[in-house]
């Protein structure tokens, strides 16, 4: 088929936009553009020197960098050649580097800087296979003299070498590519266990982003902004593969820190976020607003309720009142529209989440400003499954994609099947007999399916926990709706068969919570120490009694610590896309849960403090065991 492979959708783009803008990047101040024509020949050198290097077809190639566009480029240029693209968080730890390498039999790393270069020469020697790596930013690398180390201008012109000697070579390759050929090896986050590499295929990436595009609307020529890592389906869902298959114009920030002001600038129709990015959104408006001068924040708290009431007459298909219709005009003149503008929103036409469960709060007061958030629902395994359309409703994941079945199992799990489903996971085989029951995959995700059709996406099957008395609750849940919260960043919610309530273990928003404790005029050395002040105890305290109101009585929230420490994923707390790791947490923190559930009002907890020196030493504090 023409266009079977995502190669292929790339060939077709420049025979017909040759001179549109495929994309554009900021570097140093300025827009630089790229048309498809160049985008194609980039990805041609690429292939070609790739293949003059040794790469063959049904090898493999990591990319370990932030999203930019030479990770555009190297992914498409391994697929041109059959081989198959494995994306690392741009985070991760040598260690983790060496883990996603050598388990996916990597022949090439394409690594974006110094930093990423220094991880992979550290590991170099115990991934053997590893023949090439591959950089784009020599700054700091100018006087590196490791012939296993290249730059991306000397395989650029040693593929233009090969297409001199031998035309029409990479338009051969591409051709003799298929649709079942694996594009793509998306480890799982690894919540429960070592992450896992789900193999995708380049029907199934076609199919999916086919999908994407009709549920976004999304239009050639279109502007979308791209930094959701790649080695994230949704980055290579709604950034990658999306964009490619409708021919939008993708942006790439000049950094993650730029992302909002850069919106701002380009008027981008779309874009998405991760749960994480939306909650630290909001919280910073709240924030923001709860510091402004007294007139601004009650305007800002007289109009936010017309907001609100649109965002409820749009989510729960109530008849507007007309009355409202002049006074919401006035309220997004004098206050939403520049807030939007603040955040860079304010032409985004649609937004998506994904990746985990996000409050309905959130949703709905982004409504509620005018940014029409959708929520989208998905796995590295199976792609993305399910999004809002017209009817949103705050609290499930939409419904369907075209392609996708989804079913509910006996015991609430829910079960899907696609046209795009994994092929296999990498070298573990075994693991996809034991999650496919007569031809549908469990996602180990319970929920339910309401009468719309829509899909509600409660919690891990193994995370639903059962109190002494028998009642259920769902820790993700209340932890969603705690994160609503200015001064909440992460919140693990614990409770067993052997205890009679709910605990929670809260990291407090540093940034946010500081500011309000300089409003207070109290005075903070550490994170450490601003989380024990009995004022910001109190402020949490409040916010958890919030949640409490609006949860089921048995799952309300008796007794909570706010940690001494923020969570890390170097640490392991959390995977690299900022879930918890809530069996290790618990295991970790075991001895906080304990006094959670004793008599104590204090538990002294030991710290381990690296010095300037390079000395480690332990440090001894008290935190406060609340009760609310």
């Amino acid at each position: 088929e023409k266009t079977d492979t995502l190669p292929k959708v790339l060939k077709v783009n420049r025979e017909k936009y040759a001179a549109r803008v495929a994309m554009r990047e900021k570097k140093r101040g300025i827009w630089k553009k790229l048309s498809w024509n160049e985008y194609y020949e980039k990805v041609k050198c690429l292939c070609l020197g790739l293949v003059n290097l040794g790469l063959l077809r049904g090898d493999k190639v990591s990319l370990l960098s932030e999203t930019k566009p030479e990770v555009f480029w190297a992914e498409l240029a391994v697929q041109s050649a059959g081989g198959t693209a494995v994306g690392i968080f741009s985070d991760c730890s040598p260690s983790e580097v060496k883990y996603y390498v050598e388990h996916s039999d990597s022949k090439f790393i394409f690594a974006e800087d110094q930093e990423q270069v220094d991880k992979v020469l550290q590991i170099k020697d115990d991934v053997p296979l590893l023949k090439k790596v591959i950089y784009w930013d020599p700054k700091g690398l100018w006087f590196y003299d490791d012939t296993i180390l290249m730059s991306l201008d000397e395989l650029l012109k040693l593929g233009r070498e090969c297409e001199e000697r031998n035309q029409g070579a990479f338009e051969n390759l591409i051709d003799n590519g298929n649709g079942n050929e694996i594009a793509v090896i998306i480890y799982t986050s690894g919540t429960t266990g070592l992450p896992k590499g789900a193999m995708l295929s380049h029907k199934g990436m076609v199919s999916s982003g086919s999908a994407l595009t009709e549920v976004a609307d999304l239009q050639a020529g279109e502007e979308w902004l791209a930094f959701m890592p790649m080695a994230w389906i949704g980055g290579q869902g709604m950034d990658f593969s999306a964009p490619l298959i409708s021919a939008a114009t993708v942006n790439f920030p000049e950094k993650p820190e730029t992302v909002q002001e850069n919106i701002r600038e380009l008027g981008a129709r779309g874009l998405m976020y991760g749960p994480r990015q939306w909650e630290a959104t909001n919280r910073m408006i709240q924030a923001k607003m709860a510091e402004a001068g007294f007139f601004n924040r009650w305007v800002y708290n007289l109009l936010l309720p017309i907001g609100l009431h649109k965002a409820d007459s749009l989510l729960n298909r109530r008849k507007k009142n007309p009355l409202y219709i002049p006074l919401y005009f006035l309220a997004d003149l004098l206050v939403f529209r520049s807030l939007r503008d603040r955040i860079g929103l304010r032409r985004t036409k649609v937004a998506f989440s994904g990746g985990t469960a996000i409050s309905p709060d959130i949703i709905r007061f982004f409504h509620a400003i005018g940014v029409n958030i959708k929520q989208l629902y998905g796995s590295s395994e199976m792609g993305l499954l399910s999004s809002h359309r017209d009817v949103i409703k705050p609290e499930s994941c939409g419904t369907p994609l075209a392609g996708v079945e989804i079913k509910l199992s006996d015991e609430g799990e829910i079960m899907v099947k696609s046209d795009w489903r994994l092929v296999d996971y990498y070298k573990n085989p075994d693991v996809l007999k034991n999650t496919m029951k007569d031809g549908w995959y469990c996602t180990g995700d319970f929920g339910h399916i309401d009468d719309d059709g829509h899909l509600i996406v409660m919690d891990r099957m193994e995370d639903l926990r059962t109190l002494a008395d028998g009642s259920k609750f769902s820790p993700q849940y209340t932890e969603i709706r705690l994160r609503f919260s200015p001064y909440i960043k992460e919140v693990i919610v614990v409770g067993g068969e052997d205890k009679h309530f709910v605990s929670a273990i809260v990291n407090i928003d540093l940034e946010n919570a500081g500011h309000w404790a300089e409003s207070k005029h109290l005075s903070y050395t550490t994170f450490a120490d601003l989380s024990q002040k009995p004022e910001v105890i109190g402020l949490v305290k409040g916010e958890i009694a919030k949640v409490n109101a609006i949860i089921p009585e048995h799952a309300r929230i008796g007794k909570f610590v706010n940690l001494h420490k923020e969570l890390d994923p170097d640490e392991a707390e959390l995977t690299r896309s900022r879930k918890l790791r809530r069996s290790f947490l618990e295991d970790r923190y075991s001895d906080i849960i304990s006094a959670l559930y004793g008599g104590e009002e204090d538990l002294i907890v030991e710290t381990l403090v690296t010095y300037q020196d390079g000395r480690e030493g332990i440090m001894k504090r008290p935190i406060k065991i609340v009760s609310v």
